[in-house]
């Protein structure tokens, strides 16, 4: 099967890791993975700011590279899938509408890894191996706006030697949310604070997320507590192989 890969800015910039290990996943599970070099960032951070208005030609960038192909679009960020899956909408608050339905055939297209991985391809023991104890991070973009719940943890149910562990209010948000946790920095410290206080009373090897932004959110407040939990992306985990 042909696969757009959609890389988002994190995964670009920060988290290259991410990025292709989301490729080799990809590969491993028959996919031909095609990287449109004119693809840029969503546009999320100054959709969530209000900003619609100056994001709607990066918007119209993203929608014209993915016309090229009818393939489906994958990403390994619940929060970047869904502002693209809120194009049209943005699009007809402008009185766009041309280039409303042009976005909803994009939008259409548009999956996470764990939602194409489970429910396009079928699969959800992909023949990885990681030995530990591991807590999972409902991302909210994930679980709340997108629905997809099951499909990452089905698919670390299936990962030999890996153990979830529930965790005291698992459901949630980190405090994160882009930049709630730079206009709301207090209440969002104090958000993870929790998350991490929660984890930690778990005490697992790893902590386990299929969103960049709140992984390195968590983490950043797990280093500077000195937890020593190794924090991956579900990629990463699936990719792991029996040594």
């Amino acid at each position: 099967m042909n696969v757009n890969f959609y890389v988002t800015c994190l995964a670009d910039v920060v988290k290259a890791g991410v990025a292709k290990n989301t490729v080799l996943l990809l590969e491993k599970l028959g996919c031909k993975v095609i990287f449109l070099e004119k693809q840029g960032c969503c546009g999320q951070p100054a959709l969530n700011s209000g900003y619609t208005k100056q994001a709607l030609p990066g918007m119209k960038n993203l929608v014209e590279t993915f016309e090229v192909n009818d393939y489906p679009i994958v990403a390994p960020a619940g929060s970047c899938v869904y502002a693209i899956k809120n194009y049209p909408e943005y699009f007809t608050r402008f009185n766009e509408p041309q280039w409303a339905e042009r976005a909803q055939k994009i939008a259409d297209r548009f999956y996470d890894l764990t939602d194409f991985i489970v429910n396009v391809l079928g699969v959800t023991n992909v023949g990885a191996t990681l030995t530990g104890k591991a807590v999972y991070h409902p991302s909210c973009s994930l679980s709340r706006k997108l629905g997809i719940v099951k499909e990452p943890v089905s698919l670390l149910q299936q990962v030999k030697g890996l153990t979830l562990l529930p965790i005291a209010n698992q459901q949630t948000c980190c405090g994160f949310g882009g930049t709630f946790s730079v206009k709301m920095a207090e209440i969002s410290g104090e958000m993870v604070k929790e998350k991490v206080a929660h984890i930690s009373e778990a005490d697992p090897d790893y902590l386990i997320g299929a969103d960049v932004s709140c992984l390195m959110n968590i983490a950043g407040r797990l280093e500077r507590e000195g937890k020593k939990v190794k924090v991956m992306h579900i990629a990463e985990v699936l990719m792991q192989e029996e040594k």
